[in-house]
This record gives C-alpha cells, sequence and structure tokens, in this order.
C-alpha cells in the first residue's frame, strides 16, 4: 500500500470540500416569548400564564408529508429565568382512540401516543435532547448525535441514545376532549451557548396520533430524510431567547449498596467447583457541577452499576468479535462527541466498554472525571478513568479527548481525537485520530478520517501504514430519488486501538451502494420503498488475498399502516486465513468460500398492541447450509403491563465434513409497571449455544429524578449435564443487591 499516495488523495478531498459553496437554506429564527405569572403544574395548561407564550402549528411529516393532521393541537412556548416551559392541548374527536400503552420509564412506546419537543441547545445541527411524554405520563429523555444518522440502534450503538437521563419534569391529563402537557426544563439542564444576550437553539415540535401511525411536527419534515427525519437536529427551526442563563447547580449523588452473592468457581486443577458466598457493601459518589452554562463537570468515586440490564445473549457465526452495547449511565451524557467512525456501523476509535469490563466481567472503577459541553466554537469531551487490576490485568488508567468544531456551513464539521491505556506496569495502548464531516451541495455528504494507534512492544512509526486507518466516504443522504454512498477504507494490520472497538484489522477495500426511493403521496397505501444495491470488498493488506466480498440487491417496502417489509439477496465470497471455530466441534477450516442465500425481515404495525419482527435466512453458508429463524414480538396488555421476547433459532450443516450446529436463545422479559415511579421487571435468557441461563429481577422505585431505589436479583447458571467432568454446579452465581441512590442539589 502505497501510504504517501494515499495521504495525497485524502489531502485533495478535504481541499475539495473546503473549495464547494453548499446551498444551505437559512432562515430568521423564531423569537420564544419570556412569560411570567403563577402556574398549577397539574398537566392542564389553562392558565394566563400561557397567553402569551409563542404559539406552534403542527402538519404531517408521515405518512402524507403536508397534510393537515388528523387531529387538532395547540403547541405554546415560553420561558422564564429558570425553566424552558411547554404546553400542548392534543384533542381527540374521539377520546376512545387515544392510546396509552407504557408507564416506563424512557420507553417510547410507538403502540402509544407521545408528544415531545427536540433541542439542539448549541444549534450545531449535529447533537440534540429529546424530551418526550405519553397519556400515562412517562418520562422519555435521549440523545441525538451525528444528526440522526444510524438510527437508534440503541444505547452506545447508532445515534439515539435512550439512556441518557436529566432532571425535568411532566404532567399529564385527559378528559372528554383530549390529553394535555405541561412541561418545565430547567436551563440548567440544557448546555447552551449565549452570545452578546442571545441564545439561539434548533427546535422540532413532535406528536404521534397512534390509532393513525401518524406524525406532526414543526417545522415540516421530509420523510425523503429516513426513518429519524422527525428527529435530526439539521431540519430544525432556529429558536431565540434573550437573557437567559443557567443556574450553575451542585449535584452530589451517593450510594449505598448492600447484598449477598454466592458463587461457584472451577479449581485450579480443574477437578471441581468450589463454592464461595459472601456478603456485598459498597458506597461510592457521584458529581455533576455545571461550570458554566455550556460545560458540564462530572465526577465519580467506586462507581457501580448494579442496577444495569444484563446484556442481551447473542450467537456469533463470524469469525469476528461480537459487539454489545453501553448500557450504563456514567458513560452516556453526550456520549455522541466521542464518537469516532472506523468504518464498519459497531467499530469505533472509543467504545467504553472497555473501561470496568475485562473478559465480559466488572472490574471495580476507583473513579474518575468526564467533562463536556462547548468552549467558543469547539465542541470538547474529555474522560478519564482509573480501574483496580483483576487476575493477570493491572490497574489501569483510561483517557479520551475529543474536539470538534464546525466549519464552511451548519453541517460540516473539523474535528480530533485521542485515548490512551495506561496501566501501572508500564504497559501502554495510544490512538490519535483526525475527521471531518463536510456537506457538499445540497444532500451530499463527504466524510473523511484518519487515525493511528502506537503501543507497548510495537514499533511505532508516525509516517507507516501498518498502524493507520484511513477512510473516505461521499454519500447523498435520502430515501426519495437517487442515492448513494461510495467509500474506501484501509486498516492497518497494526492498527489496535484498546480503548476502541475494532472488528478487524489489516484490510482495504471499497465499499458502494446505489438506491432509488419512492414516496408515492397521499392517495397511495405505499408510505415509501426503495430498491437497493450494495457491492463490497475488502482484500488483506499483507499478502493481498481476499478478505470478504459481497454483492446484494435488495428491496424495501412500507406501508402507511406500519406493515414493512425488506428483501435481499447476497452473494458473498470469504477468505478465510485460518481455522475458525462456530462451536467445539464445529469448526470452518481455512480457504476461498462463494456462496449465496436470502435474507429477509417483515415487521408488524408498531400501533398495534401486539407487534413483531420476524428475520429469515436461508441458503447456503460456507461450504454448508443455514437456515435462520428469528421473531421478537412485543405485547402492550394495558399502560401497566408488557410483555415482551424474542427467540431466534440456527441450523447450520456441513454434510461433506459431516457436522452440524443447533442453536436456540430465547429472551422473555415481563414488565410491570404500577406507576411511572414504581415498576418491576423480570429478564430471563437461555442460549444453549453457550449452555448458559441467565435471570435478573428488578424492582425500582424512582420518587423523583436523582433519587432510585433498586431491589435486584441475578443468577446465572449452565445447564445441568451429569456426564460432564467435573459436574456442572447448581448455579455459576447468584446475588441479590439492595442500592439507594439519593442526590442533593446544593
Amino acid at each position: 500500500m502505497n501510504y504517501s499516495v494515499l495521504n495525497k488523495h485524502i489531502l485533495w478531498l478535504v481541499c475539495f470540500a473546503f473549495a464547494i459553496p453548499a446551498s444551505v437554506l437559512s432562515e430568521d429564527p423564531i423569537k420564544i416569548n419570556q412569560i411570567s405569572g403563577p402556574v398549577n403544574f397539574d398537566g392542564i395548561p389553562d392558565e394566563a400564564f400561557w397567553d402569551a407564550a409563542s404559539t406552534f402549528e403542527l402538519r404531517v411529516s408521515s405518512p402524507n408529508f403536508g397534510a393537515i393532521p388528523s387531529e387538532r393541537s395547540e403547541i405554546m412556548i415560553g420561558y422564564d429565568q429558570q425553566y424552558l416551559w411547554i404546553g400542548a392541548r392534543l384533542f381527540s374527536r374521539d377520546p376512545k382512540n387515544i392510546t396509552s400503552t407504557s408507564k416506563k420509564r424512557d420507553e417510547e412506546s410507538r403502540n402509544s401516543d407521545s408528544f415531545g419537543i427536540i433541542l439542539d441547545s448549541f444549534d450545531d445541527n449535529e447533537n440534540a435532547l429529546a424530551f418526550f411524554t405519553m397519556p400515562s405520563g412517562a418520562r422519555i429523555d435521549y440523545t441525538v448525535s451525528s444528526d440522526g444518522e444510524g438510527g437508534g440502534g440503541g444505547p452506545g450503538r447508532g445515534a439515539i441514545n435512550r439512556s441518557w437521563n436529566t432532571f425535568w419534569d411532566v404532567e399529564t391529563r385527559s378528559n372528554e376532549l383530549g390529553w394535555y402537557v405541561e412541561m418545565r426544563i430547567p436551563f440548567s439542564s440544557l448546555r447552551f451557548q449565549n452570545k452578546d444576550g442571545i441564545t439561539r437553539m434548533g427546535m422540532i415540535l413532535n406528536r404521534r396520533i397512534s390509532y393513525m401511525n401518524e406524525v406532526a411536527t414543526y417545522p415540516g419534515i421530509d420523510p425523503k430524510y429516513g426513518f429519524t427525519a422527525y428527529l435530526k437536529p439539521s431540519l430544525a427551526q432556529t429558536i431565540e431567547f434573550k437573557n437567559i442563563e443557567s443556574r450553575n447547580p451542585l449535584y452530589i449523588s451517593p450510594y449505598v449498596l448492600g447484598g449477598y452473592s454466592s458463587t461457584y468457581e472451577l479449581d485450579e486443577p480443574e477437578t471441581q467447583y468450589l463454592h464461595e458466598g459472601k456478603p456485598k457493601l459498597e458506597a461510592g459518589l457521584d458529581v455533576k457541577y455545571s461550570l458554566t452554562s455550556n460545560l458540564t463537570l462530572d465526577l465519580t468515586a467506586n462507581t457501580d452499576f448494579a442496577q444495569v440490564e444484563a446484556d442481551d445473549q447473542q450467537v456469533n457465526l463470524t469469525r469476528y468479535s461480537l459487539f454489545f452495547p453501553e448500557k450504563r449511565l456514567f458513560f452516556q451524557e453526550r456520549s455522541g462527541i466521542f464518537n469516532f467512525s472506523l468504518g464498519g456501523r459497531s467499530d469505533n476509535l472509543f467504545y467504553s466498554r472497555r473501561i470496568g469490563i475485562v473478559d465480559e466481567e466488572q472490574v471495580r472503577i476507583y473513579g474518575g472525571a468526564r467533562m463536556t459541553g462547548r468552549i467558543n466554537k469547539w465542541d470538547v469531551g474529555i474522560l478519564d478513568m482509573q480501574t483496580e487490576s483483576y487476575l493477570d490485568t493491572p490497574s489501569e488508567n483510561f483517557g479520551v479527548a475529543r474536539i470538534r468544531r464546525q466549519v464552511i456551513n451548519p453541517n460540516s464539521y473539523v474535528g480530533g481525537i485521542m485515548t490512551s491505556r495506561i496501566g501501572t506496569n508500564g504497559n501502554y495502548n495510544l490512538a490519535y485520530g483526525l475527521d471531518g464531516i463536510f456537506r457538499l451541495f445540497g444532500d451530499d455528504y463527504l466524510d473523511v478520517r484518519v487515525a493511528q494507534t502506537a503501543e507497548t512492544g510495537v514499533e511505532n512509526k508516525i509516517f507507516s501504514a501498518d498502524p493507520t486507518f484511513a477512510g473516505i466516504k461521499w454519500e447523498r443522504r435520502t430515501d426519495e430519488g437517487f442515492a448513494y454512498d461510495f467509500s474506501y477504507n484501509y486498516t492497518g494490520d497494526q492498527m489496535n486501538p484498546d480503548m476502541g472497538f475494532l472488528r478487524r484489522n489489516n484490510i482495504h477495500g471499497l465499499e458502494s451502494r446505489l438506491q432509488y426511493g419512492w414516496i408515492p403521496g397521499e392517495t397511495s397505501k405505499i408510505f415509501n420503498s426503495r430498491a437497493m444495491f450494495q457491492v463490497q470488498r475488502y482484500n488483506r493488506v499483507s499478502d493481498g488475498q481476499l478478505e470478504s466480498m459481497e454483492i446484494s440487491p435488495g428491496w424495501f417496502i412500507n406501508t402507511k399502516k406500519g406493515f414493512g417489509t425488506f428483501v435481499e439477496a447476497r452473494y458473498q465470497m470469504e477468505g478465510v486465513a485460518e481455522d475458525f471455530d462456530l462451536s467445539d466441534e464445529v469448526i470452518v477450516p481455512a480457504g476461498e468460500y462463494a456462496f449465496v442465500n436470502l435474507q429477509a425481515r417483515i415487521f408488524t404495525p408498531q400501533s398495534k398492541p401486539l407487534s413483531a419482527m420476524i428475520r429469515l435466512e436461508a441458503g447456503q453458508f460456507y461450504d454448508g447450509k443455514i437456515l435462520s429463524v428469528e421473531a421478537s414480538p412485543i405485547l402492550n396488555v394495558s399502560s401497566s403491563l408488557q410483555l415482551s421476547g424474542a427467540y431466534q433459532f440456527n441450523a447450520i450443516a456441513f454434510p461433506t465434513r459431516d457436522q452440524d450446529l443447533r442453536t436456540h436463545v430465547a429472551r422473555v422479559n415481563v414488565l410491570y409497571m404500577y406507576s411511572t415511579k414504581l415498576s418491576a421487571s423480570a429478564f430471563v435468557q437461555i442460549n444453549n449455544g453457550n449452555n448458559i441461563f441467565l435471570g435478573n429481577f428488578r424492582i425500582r422505585y424512582n420518587p423523583r429524578e436523582g433519587n432510585d431505589f433498586y431491589l435486584v436479583y441475578n443468577e446465572y447458571r449452565g445447564f445441568s449435564d451429569t456426564d460432564s467432568i467435573p459436574e456442572t454446579p447448581p448455579y455459576y452465581n447468584r446475588a441479590l443487591l439492595l442500592k439507594y441512590t439519593h442526590t442533593f442539589r446544593l
């Protein structure tokens, strides 16, 4: 690989991006009225206080863009020196149509009516905070990063982070005319920038009318920008406040944790399992302080995550590592600022699960600090954590620093990142990178990024391609008409970000996607459809041989009722350099393979009490065959009871080698919500591929934001096998824990 030539191409593309003027439409900001007076915060915005508020009219985003909504809405927004106030009268001609299916914190059920506001508090067209509720009064807040690109893959994956929480209040009421909302969001919970007494933010208002499968927004949001168009900061309306200031409160949140754990562990000769039981008593502290209106400092001591739900079990049918999303709350706030993609959907230079987790076991985090926000025109994120030693892993310090700033136009950025992982034994791993994303014209974007790593025991050369990642991507972002993306990624064989997630190195190759989409309009039963053709090929850098190739035409269609299906045919070639295991008995030998299979996904309307996603895969698999079936149903029995689950079956056979594999993974989740403050859940998983059973039972009482009581029971066991030597113990681990966190505001 000619590294100097690669650098020249990157430099040329960056210069080209700076030379092209962007066609960005600019609208005058809407001034939000300052209001005052007494408020009876009861969920019904009927006080004189609301008469002076700014009002907004919604228009349908989907399924019939631009139409008048099926139901009338009156939306009012105002502010005083302490709060941003949002009031809504959400009328319904027949109140029986109002659907409320959940009281759970942070669950924006698509089966329920909902209302909310999305605030791009820095008006940066990339990041936003979302505040939503449903008729039940549930509090739903999350962050949006990367302008909503990547969808909602869950915490730590994709652009929507639903694990983020902050301090705010909401009340709702319902009557024969509809349902009503009052929200108050403290300015101290919003990071923003004040210039000459003026603060500008981006804003999107959103109402979901469940029985019509309808989303109405302000401003009008064209659905051609994809499934997450209604929350994209780049499509927000700029609003303006005068003379607002954020109090700089100090939040101190100590916790105490007590309980008992019982374990069976294999002895050193591996002849028997030894039982050990011990009580657990812990205490720790989190501190949050707003240094300025746009900069927040978080401190933590003896960080604990006992209440975090177990990871979803997965079956690995590849020769690469599995990705598990981050669920721990401390790592959530403005986590999007630390994103630095390494080409793949999950590949990233920073992966917070590297901190405090070793071989899937939690390791004590002594403490750490995080600072996020904005300094002048720079978005800033700094994180530093220290962990204790664990088996052969020494005590380690983890650090990451990230900066970004807007250039050229409101949708273009340049930035840099550095990570460090340093052990007390002197071992280190460093990573650093530069990136830029540029809106060139219309919906066309150019993404350029370069990163390197350096570590103990490796000859680290700055001007070498061996420890380097370089990526270039040109894409058109739209679901209507012609869209495309073309990318080239290079990952050297010594590229090893120990604080990141990288499925594979020692590869380089091209990816491309061509797509044409249709949004038929109001008279059609089809909401949208698109035809796609994707091609990718990667070769190994070291020997130039094939690593992987895929050609996959596909078709997606979605109806206005919410039914959807996606069908894709895949022709794959895999160059397996070394044997890899699918199980103890099933091995895929080294060699080159070519095979074809068909994949399909079916979605039923999420606006119904019972909805499901069904996935099918069938065809060839390396030198064998595969049949894979997965179903994920959700049943909203009422606003208090939700049943959900998933079942995956994989059948793989290699007749010429007389090997076969059958795996079953089942998940069942029962959630009972007595109120928006008190809930209980039971989560059970079975994975015969790993021969394990996982059970998690939680009771949560959350009288107000920052005060939480958890009762947690966890059990981890294997399937009993009397023929195994040594015999499988009755369980591997059981733990009963009580945790209470209380937040003081000073």
